[in-house]
Parts: C-alpha cells; structure tokens; sequence
C-alpha cells in the first residue's frame, strides 16, 4: 500500500535504465492496483507487471476485491498470492491461496505463490515443517515453470532489516525444491523460487549466489529506483 502518481516517476527512471541496457534477468514489477494502468502505458514493453493480490472468482459481488482478469485487463502478467501479510494480517488460508493461484491460471499470469515462517516458527524448529505445508497446500496440481513461482519470505525478516544467514537460505531453498519436486514432479526442479525479506542492495548480491535462489521478491528497497536498479545490477552479475 505504497505509490501514488508522482511514484510513476521511479518507473520511468528504472524504465530508461532497462531499455539503455537489456537486462539479462528478468525484471517484473508489482505496483498497487490504482497505478497498474498507468504504469503499464509508462513501462510498455521494457519489463513486465503483476498485480498484488487477486480474488479467486473472475467478476461478483466482491466489493473492494480485484479479479486476475481484472489484472491482466490492466496490463499485469504475474500476481502475487499468499504474500506473509495477506496470511497473517487477513487471516487467508492456503487453500484460499491455492485457489487464487488457480485464479491466475485461468486469467493466464503467472502465479507468484509465497510461504514463509514466522520467528515463532523459527523458534520452535518448525521452520521446515510450516513452509513444507506451505507448499503443499498452497501450491496447486499443474504448477509449472511456465506458471507459476515460489517465493521463501521468512516473515519475521520482512520489514526487519534482518535477514537468515547465507547458509540458512540456502537449506531453506533447497528443502522448498524438494517439495516442489514432490508436488509437481519433474516440473518442480524448474520452478523457480525467489527469496524475499528485507533484501537489500547491499545483501542482495551474496543472495543471488546461492543454491537454488533463482531471484528475488524485493519489498521495501523497491520504492527507491536507484535501489531497485542495483539489486537487478547484481542478478545480472550472478
């Protein structure tokens, strides 16, 4: 819940960037539903956008909510569903997530599914155990590459300034692989997961290094382009 119009300037900064020069990772932006529109004819073909939530059904007396067809009317690609504060701030469930990633589907995006523990989770050693239920129930039958995403957001890490240690995301990722290579078969060794939570310009390089971190979802250091901009400089580095 961040951007009004003035915000479509750091678009058009990151735009300019883009285009000056190509990218070779691939840059997707998720601005509040109000600039979606907006952003879409700022950005034209530079990179992608998604939206960030969406209801399970396409159209009905939803009042305040927003369909996926809703989103890709608007100019979206990709929504984000079961983001850590959609869960615990809204109370959502993941088979209401499963349902929105279902939603996308049927909207053609790409679903960006997220799971993530909280520092009580953490504490109690059952880190593994929440985002492999995460996964399993919130990832639906016929997630493929194609799509669909994964993204680890270790809750207590959002917003925090603190963030797992290289190791821990690591083990993290790689436990999120093999279940997705439970739910999904061999399509879940190609599933890519992304890791989000407090990722920074400066934490953002050593992350993208990782075994099986394909990308980041970048929260707050996305409002800022010049920040933006040197996160995406260190996924083109690798």
């Amino acid at each position: 819940m961040n951007g009004e119009a003035s915000a479509l300037s750091a678009l058009v900064e990151i735009r300019d960037a883009v285009l000056a020069a190509p990218p070779s990772a691939d840059v997707l932006i998720c601005p509040p539903t109000t600039l979606l529109e907006r952003a879409h004819r700022v950005v034209a073909s530079a990179f992608a956008l998604g939206g960030q939530d969406c209801h399970p059904d396409p159209q009905g007396a939803f009042t305040g909510d927003v369909s996926a067809e809703m989103l890709r009317d608007a100019g979206a690609s990709a929504v984000i569903v079961g983001h850590s504060e959609r869960r615990h701030f809204h109370g959502e469930s993941s088979a209401l997530v499963a349902a929105k990633a279902h939603a996308a589907w049927r909207a053609g995006l790409k679903a960006i599914i997220c799971v993530g523990e909280t520092e009580a989770d953490r504490h109690a050693g059952s880190a593994r155990a929440v985002c492999e239920r995460h996964v399993v129930e919130s990832v639906p039958e016929g997630a493929r590459p194609d799509n669909t995403v994964v993204a680890y957001e270790p809750v207590w890490a959002i917003g925090t300034g603190r963030t797992p240690t290289s190791s821990e995301v690591s083990d993290m990722h790689t436990h999120i692989r093999e279940c997705l290579r439970r739910c999904a078969g061999e399509g879940g060794d190609a599933i890519r997961v992304l890791y989000g939570g407090s990722v920074t310009p400066a934490n953002s390089r050593e992350i993208l290094k990782l075994s099986n971190v394909g990308g980041v979802l970048v929260g707050g250091a996305s409002l800022k382009a010049a920040q933006f901009l040197e996160i995406l400089g260190h996924a083109i580095a690798g």
